[in-house]
Order: structure tokens, then sequence, then C-alpha cells
């Protein structure tokens, strides 16, 4: 489901599974109404957060059958966090939940200001646990990186350590800039894109997320 590149992305994944990518071509097209575009960007974080736990532990425990009594694996009990940047990260908030609905959900808000394209972070609030647990940061779209980088930079500086990015489209220039703040954060999108533009908007892309998916200008 996944490739990973080789040493200096060595910390990307690119989560390329076919239903992924069809999803996704729907999720860029402009003719895509805002009722489709949410359950399509729902459909697609289902889908790569099964690569993104794919290194979760597991322990062995012995279960009873109908017919008899075998070892089996179960999820060794390491404990999830969900942190979307506001608001287009909450669209990928309940796709994820689906698969582990045990996650508990914390929430940082950053506005990007247009003129200097630097994120100022407006809220937070994780769970009381944050610090033992494995946090997702989510945002749909890594442009510059300075909204993911403001996210991890706020998170570590409250004492959690082992962190995640996932977004479905990345520029080179957002991964590049994650990858040298936090190298020690691995990286998960369902494509990369050719580049920024001018304002900072990833070419092609799919336009605003927030916009498209709340229906708003």
């Amino acid at each position: 489901m996944m490739k990973r590149e080789e040493e200096a992305l060595s910390r990307l994944v690119i989560c390329d599974h076919p239903l992924i990518q069809h999803k996704l071509t729907y999720i860029r097209n402009k003719e895509t109404n805002t009722k489709d575009f949410r359950e399509l960007v729902d459909e697609v974080a289902t889908l790569m957060a099964y690569e993104i736990t794919r290194d979760i532990p597991l322990d062995t425990i012995t279960v009873q059958t109908p017919v008899a009594e075998t070892r089996a694996k179960i999820v060794s009990g390491r404990m999830l966090g969900l942190v979307p940047i506001l608001r287009a990260g909450l669209g990928m908030v309940d796709g994820i939940l689906k698969l582990i609905p045990s996650a508990k959900v914390g929430h940082i808000g950053l506005a990007r200001d247009h003129e200097t394209l630097q994120p100022r972070e407006y809220y937070i609030n994780l769970p009381t646990d944050a610090q033992s647990r494995m946090l997702i940061v989510i945002d749909p779209m890594l442009a510059t990186g300075g909204s993911a980088n403001a996210a991890i930079s706020s998170l570590k500086n409250n004492g959690c350590d082992q962190i995640k990015l996932m977004c479905l489209i990345a520029a080179p220039e957002g991964v590049e800039a994650v990858q040298a703040a936090h190298p020690d954060v691995d990286i998960y999108i369902a494509a990369m894109d050719e580049r920024l533009n001018e304002k900072g908007y990833i070419v092609p892309g799919l336009g605003d997320a927030g916009d498209r998916m709340f229906g708003t200008n």
C-alpha cells in the first residue's frame, strides 16, 4: 500500500494504494460538490490510517476458537491521539476514528497570514495524557510546511515526543521544511505535487481544502 522514499526522503511515506489514488482524483476535481468532497476526504483518511498504524506493536494472547485453543495477535495497548489542525484537519478525523475509535482527539488552531505565509496559533486543547500517546497531526495540505511545523513544535513544547504527520497532498517545499525542522517525525501523504505557486498554494493541488470541505469561500 505504500512506498518509502530513499535516504533524503526516508521519513516520507507515500500511500499509493489504487483506491486512495482513485478517490484523490475526485477530491482534486473542481466539479466535486461539498458533500462528495467531504465524504471522499473521510474515506481516504480511513484508508491512510491503515498505513500510518502499520508499525503499532502487537502482543500475543491465547484465545479459544469454536474448534481449538490458539495464540493470536492483539494491539499491545499503545495509546493513540489525533490532533487535527483547524479547520480543514477536522474533515479527516472521523475517517480515522472509524478505524481507531479509542483514539483521543486534541485540536490546534492556526491561522495563516496571507502576506507573510506564517502561521499564528490561536487555540490548543490536548488530551490530558497526550505526552504518553503517539500523536497524529492531521492537515489535508502540506504547502509551505509552516502550519505543520508550528503544530509539531507546539506539541513538543507541551512534552509530546511521539508524533507523526498525516496529509492528503504535499508540495516538495513543505516536505523539506518539515524534515529540516522535525527530522524525527514521519510524514504520510497520498500524493506529492509539483510545487508551490507565488501565493503559497500547492500546484496542481485541490484548491482550499477548508473552503471546499465546509462550503465557504
